[in-house]
């Protein structure tokens, strides 16, 4: 079971901000926005969501192949990685540009603001998808996640190209793409992951009914945050998976990327499609739990006893022949 993940490789920059943001946004004087919010702390992790998502695939026990464009401050990111079963050797250096970086704070309702400076990924175009098949072998998935569009593009087309299977995760890049772009990276994509939100503007965005989308993906997976996940696809009934509760939320950043690496994880394992989505789900709760997006820790017993206590035995008896790592 082989899958390359591209897409963004960053340093996450996180603030809390005590308030909440739609208190300081007056509605009559939304055209001319100039606010600063003072933060009570900061936290600088390692981040992006490729990365986030090789992390853990991973600590899953597989090896992802990550790829993506870096600076050259990336080689202890890179170490990190490595000890976490990541292929980091189709990532591109730099000669010129940092490692992308993302700034995020957080209000007291877990809404955020954020700003995301490519750096060094907008050399991701220059990557061949053919050079990292020729050098690992042909991959079971290729996950097309938030990149420099003309990477994300020419990820997808070499998918087609190869007969190779992708999933498309234009997440964050749906703002900057035009509809003609949307539409070429989701057409064909096995899966197609979006957040409720994204749902709507990628709709708007490729100007096509819900049921167009749908018929041209194998299976389109929403994310709800606390009301879990939906899977649709043409002819078939949606499946709904509640999402695992969690006592106290630290920090939702990275919890959509986390879901992704469960829900793969469980897909390359060949386990049911309800069965991948609950795992999705738990490793998304542990994330929640810590600051960072890569900071969490899945080991096998209590993520076994989450899986049992949220979905009961049937799940963790499903997945209990895959999960690997220290008890």
């Amino acid at each position: 079971m082989r899958i390359a993940v591209t897409g963004s490789i960053a340093t996450d920059h996180l603030m809390t901000f005590p308030g909440r943001f739609g208190e300081q946004l007056l509605a009559d004087r939304l055209d001319r926005v100039s606010l600063s919010f003072l933060a009570d702390n900061l936290e600088v992790r390692r981040g992006g969501v490729a990365a986030n998502i090789a992390f853990g695939l991973g600590t899953l026990g597989l090896r992802p192949v990550l790829v993506g464009a870096v600076g050259a401050d990336f080689e202890p990111y890179r170490v990190r990685l490595k000890d976490h079963g990541v292929d980091t050797d189709a990532v591109r250096v730099s000669d010129s540009l940092h490692t992308a970086r993302f700034v995020c704070t957080t209000d007291r309702d877990q809404n955020q603001i954020a700003t995301f400076y490519a750096g060094a990924m907008a050399e991701a175009r220059e990557i061949d998808l053919r050079d990292v098949v020729a050098r690992t072998g042909r991959p079971d998935l290729v996950l097309v996640s938030p990149d420099d569009p003309e990477a994300m593009l020419r990820h997808t087309r070499t998918c087609r190209e190869l007969g190779i299977p992708f999933a498309a995760d234009p997440s964050q890049q749906l703002a900057r793409l035009d509809g003609a772009a949307v539409r070429e990276l989701v057409d064909g994509a096995r899966f197609l992951f979006t957040n409720e939100y994204e749902t709507a503007l990628l709709l708007q965005k490729t100007g096509r009914p819900e049921a167009e989308v749908l018929r041209r993906v194998g299976a389109w997976v929403t994310t709800h945050g606390e009301a879990g996940v939906r899977i649709r696809g043409e002819g078939r009934d949606p499946l709904a998976v509640p999402a695992v509760p969690v006592p106290a939320v630290v920090d939702p950043t990275g919890v959509g990327d986390a879901f992704r690496a469960g829900f793969l994880a469980g897909t390359l394992w060949g386990v049911p499609e309800r069965r991948a989505a609950e795992l999705g789900c738990a490793v998304a709760s542990a994330v929640l739990g810590t600051v960072g997006t890569q900071e969490y820790r899945l080991h096998r017993g209590p993520l076994l006893d989450r899986i049992r206590t949220a979905y009961g035995p049937g799940c963790a008896a499903a997945l209990v022949p895959h999960l690997r790592g220290p008890a």
